[in-house]
């Protein structure tokens, strides 16, 4: 089975500064991946080295057998890879379906898209016409999460969708998350460091430290300790 997203020798980084080290990984079609580490290990660099935004010095990338090393970010994104950005980028001034209709190139697809959003996420449903600065900090995570989730990717990546939320919030991204890879299976590369919530949705782990993949293994509960250690050191 060719992998949804593989990373084969990946280097990359900002200037002078190695940011990922030659990191391999691979993410099987309908599978939930976790990179965890502590912060400034290189997380976020990965996801963005995958998406394109950030420059592959060594290696390649590969979307659904694809080699995408050299692609820009929207090329990746029509082979129907996804990104939810740690940032909050969504536009304040513009209502909740403006901001997931511009995730889409035409109007055709937008309702019946939208129907299945809304029903991993009602409450979006519920602020179709608000402007999106007025919804609070986790109704902005959900809309950034279901703007790619609009996108009907088959590889989606995602960056600290937990942090900084309340439980029942995480708990709610949680069972969305779930619920879109049971119903359309769509794999996920999940970064994050709120291990209980990453631990109950992904399959397996690899704890990134210094830009390297230092462990992996099966996202079971046993693990959890070997995880929180390395988040400790």
């Amino acid at each position: 089975m060719t992998a949804a997203l593989q990373l084969e020798n990946v280097t990359s980084g900002y200037g002078s500064a190695i940011a990922v080290r030659s990191v391999s990984l691979s993410v099987e079609p309908g599978e939930i991946l976790a990179i965890v580490g502590k912060n400034g290990m290189g997380k976020s660099s990965l996801l963005k080295t995958a998406m394109g935004f950030l420059a592959v010095r060594d290696g390649q990338v590969r979307v659904a057998g694809q080699d995408v090393t050299r692609l820009p970010p929207h090329t990746r994104r029509d082979l129907a890879l996804a990104y939810a950005p740690q940032e909050k980028t969504i536009f304040q001034d513009l209502t909740v379906q403006e901001n997931l209709r511009l995730a889409l190139p035409g109007d055709r697809e937008f309702a019946a898209r939208f129907e299945r959003v809304a029903h991993w996420f009602p409450v979006l449903g519920q602020r179709f016409h608000q402007r999106a600065g007025t919804l609070s900090g986790g109704e902005q995570k959900m809309l950034i999460v279901a703007r790619g989730m609009l996108t009907g990717p088959k590889i989606f990546l995602l960056d600290e969708v937990a942090e900084g939320l309340q439980p029942s919030v995480v708990a709610r991204l949680g069972e969305a998350l779930a619920r879109m890879r049971a119903d359309t299976g769509t794999a996920l590369l999940v970064v994050e460091q709120h291990i209980p919530f990453v631990m109950s949705l992904a399959d397996r782990f690899a704890i990134l430290k210094a830009g390297e993949i230092v462990e992996t293994g099966q996202a079971a509960a046993d693990n959890a300790a070997v995880i929180e250690e390395h988040m400790r050191i």
